[in-house]
């Protein structure tokens, strides 16, 4: 009886905790701005299509404030203190978020997007930073189950807000929770790992992004890490955001709403990332977990691509199967934080799903290069399975690090 509970005070740490309300946080963020960009636009007067590219302009500006960000609170958490960078992280989240609801132009809310999505970067690789270097090696596969787990079902909040409230009160609500999170992160202590890191020679480079580049076998490793997430952000980006357009051609009886589909995606991404991590603990491996998981997505992409004239209840079943498929989310970040030295793993960690989330850009401008010469239908496939083998080829060449001493740095 009590070994168990002996564990679970183990697990259930400070630093799991803020580290899932801060992905939690970053979830919310997304999905809110996801469903409100059209309601705001129009409330500020813009119609047409400067909805469209409004919409375009504001989306590009937070991906490109979560791919500077990503880097700076990275540099920063391994300069600094795995601390400093969620303080940093989510105080200039709060703030943009804050300012969100009182913007009254293009100009103000683009600036704001950005700002918000450079504080947000530093979440959810900051978290699983902590994390895996505070809990006992055979014990941080759980914390970083309950980061993923608690984090995505902040879309599942972010909805019901978006939907409930105005769309100003929404974005304050957002900055509220963000507050409340940079003082619950008083209670957090620094990695010891960093504190060791801190009293090492100075000839040992901290932060030093540019050694991600500077060694091809290392290059390579950090390129894989963020190949083996491509398949996400393919199936939010494409399935399920152009998912009315697909459905339509793979004629689906009923309508396909994007905001349902998306509640289907990350209904499914909850349950995925819970079994993700939970089965990588059991089996005592990552790469098996993320090798099944990626076949189970594959699997996946087929019956969604294969439900022409079917009702929009099975499509929306293909699609909580695709979002269950990509639930390995948080082990893939888990997994690239404990490729590399303590010297670099939060600039890693932080990074690598940034970057991931920045691919949607050339995935999305792909799939809408090849759509008029192969149909809507077929390029959205070809692109979904190229992903998943892209994925399978880059997770080959990854080592298994579940029980994996981190406590070392990797060379200048």
């Amino acid at each position: 009886m009590n070994q168990p509970t002996s564990i679970l005070r183990q697990i259930i740490t400070p630093a799991v905790i803020v580290g899932a309300l801060g992905y939690f946080v970053d979830v919310y963020d997304l999905i809110l701005f996801a469903i409100l960009r059209i309601p705001s636009l129009k409330d500020m007067g813009f119609s047409g299509e400067l909805l469209v590219s409004h919409g375009i302009l504001l989306l590009n500006l937070q991906m490109l404030g979560m791919l500077v960000g990503g880097i700076f609170f990275g540099v920063l958490g391994d300069r600094f203190g795995r601390v400093a960078l969620l303080f940093g992280s989510i105080l200039l989240y709060s703030v943009a978020n804050l300012a969100n609801g009182f913007v009254h132009s293009i100009e103000g809310y683009a600036l704001w997007r950005f700002v918000a999505g450079f504080g947000l970067a530093g979440e959810l690789g900051g978290g699983i930073t902590l994390v895996t270097e505070v809990l006992p090696k055979a014990l941080r596969g759980y914390g970083t189950t309950i980061i993923s787990t608690v984090g995505v079902f902040g879309a599942v909040i972010g909805g019901l807000v978006a939907q409930r409230v105005e769309w100003r009160t929404a974005y304050f609500i957002g900055g509220g929770l963000g507050l409340v999170l940079f003082f619950l992160r008083l209670s957090v202590a620094e990695s010891g790992m960093f504190k060791q890191l801190s009293a090492a020679p100075t000839q040992v480079s901290r932060g030093n992004f540019l050694m991600l580049f500077n060694n091809l076998t290392r290059f390579m490793k950090y390129l894989r890490c963020i190949l083996i997430g491509l398949p996400l952000w393919c199936i939010v980006g494409i399935l399920v955001t152009f998912s009315p357009e697909i459905s339509g051609a793979l004629k689906i009886q009923g309508e396909v709403k994007v905001a349902q589909a998306i509640a289907f995606c990350y209904l499914g991404i909850t349950f995925g990332g819970f079994a993700s991590g939970y089965f990588s603990q059991l089996l005592q491996s990552r790469r098996k977990i993320l090798f099944w998981f990626l076949i189970f997505t594959a699997l996946a992409m087929s019956a969604y691509f294969l439900t022409s004239g079917q009702s929009n209840g099975t499509f929306y079943l293909t699609i909580l199967l695709l979002g269950f498929g990509v639930g390995y989310w948080t082990v893939f970040a888990t997994i690239a934080a404990e490729q590399f030295g303590t010297n670099i793993r939060a600039t890693v960690a932080t990074t690598v799903p940034n970057f991931v989330r920045g691919a949607t850009v050339p995935l999305t401008l792909a799939f809408n290069h090849l759509k008029p010469m192969c149909g809507i239908v077929t390029s959205a496939a070809a692109i979904a399975f190229a992903c998943v083998f892209i994925a399978l080829w880059a997770l080959r060449g990854l080592d298994e690090t579940y029980d994996k001493e981190l406590d070392y740095l990797e060379p200048n």
